[in-house]
Formats: structure tokens, sequence, C-alpha cells
């Protein structure tokens, strides 16, 4: 499997994780999940898409630094101004970002260390 393909994969199964563990939650929780769900892939896809596209040249260590920057400004723009002006529940929006984000980063992780295993 190529490293594209994992990476899909892998952001795949992190959107159906939340969606599911949505549905554990009260419904009033839920827009600000599916919220933070579909801003976190919005953002993350491309990023790490560029992450695995720069596995095994220069600028990988910049493209993943600069991703982090983007997703640090997200949370920032999500807590400060998302959730206020539509009236969201701040802990199920950030909590569901930030974890989705971060699990996107693992699956990223193991996409670039699998990719530049030694076999």
């Amino acid at each position: 499997m190529t490293a594209g393909r994992r990476y899909l994969v892998g952001v795949s199964a992190v959107a159906a994780a939340a969606l599911v563990l949505s549905f554990v939650l009260p419904p009033d929780a839920r827009t600000g999940v599916w919220l933070a769900t579909t801003l976190a892939l919005i953002v993350q896809a491309p990023l790490g898409w560029r992450v695995v596209r720069a596995i095994g040249t220069e600028r990988l260590q910049l493209v993943w630094a600069v991703g982090i920057a983007a997703r640090f400004a997200l949370v920032a723009a999500c807590g400060l101004v998302v959730a206020p002006r539509l009236g969201l529940a701040l802990a199920p929006l950030l909590f569901t970002l930030v974890g989705v984000l971060m699990c996107c980063v693992v699956v990223e992780a193991v996409v670039v260390r699998s990719a530049t295993e030694v076999r």
C-alpha cells in the first residue's frame, strides 16, 4: 500500500470514529462535534497530504512545522471566534477539534515512519 493510501485510510478511520462517538453525546453537543470534525478534516487533509508528499525531501520538517502552526491557528480561531459567534459550547467543540487533529498527526507520523523505514 502506498503512503498516500495509508494516509487516506487513517484519516478516514479517524473521521468515522469521531462520527460514531458523537452519537453517545447529548444532542446539543453533537453540532459542535460535527463542526469540529468537519473543520479539522478540511484543514488536516491538505496539510497531511503535503507532509506525505514531502517524505524524503529536505522540506519535510518545514512542511510539518507550517502544518502544526495552521492547526494551532484553527484551534485558536474556533475557541475565540467560531464557537462564540455560533453559540456553541466550547468543551465539545474544542475537545473534538484537538482530538481529531492529534489523531490525524499520529496518522501522519505512522505513514511517514512506514514510508521511511529501511527494509
